[in-house]
């Protein structure tokens, strides 16, 4: 389950954040996650609890936003959502494409008390 691994570095990385602002506590945490990202939400959950324990998050609130996969499109130029397993433009329907979002984990925002 590297969920788990994936939880205890962004706690490593809220505790860091915590002290360099003189926190308290921590209240929530925001992470944006991909469907494209490698890592199921679900398990995050799980495995937040235990990753947090004993640190200054372990009462937190882990708040997990679902980014949506993008797409440029290098024939038409636009950029257009696209299904994870179908990355083609939705506006011209060809395939050739960039991913723009969609495969990120990213701790996006942190509440704490001082």
């Amino acid at each position: 389950m590297h969920e788990l691994a994936i939880c205890q570095a962004l706690i490593e990385q809220v505790e860091d954040l915590a002290r360099d602002n003189h926190a308290v506590s921590v209240e929530t945490i925001w992470l944006q996650v991909g469907p494209l990202s490698g890592a199921e939400i679900p398990l995050l959950e799980h495995a937040y609890p235990l990753a947090a324990a004993g640190s200054i998050a372990e009462n937190a609130n882990l708040v997990i936003d679902t980014m949506p996969v993008r797409v440029h499109c290098k024939k038409c130029g636009e950029e257009s959502e696209a299904s994870t397993n179908r990355l083609i433009c939705a506006v011209c329907g060809d395939y050739h494409t960039k991913l723009i979002s969609g495969d990120e984990m990213v701790l996006s925002k942190l509440e704490f008390d001082k």
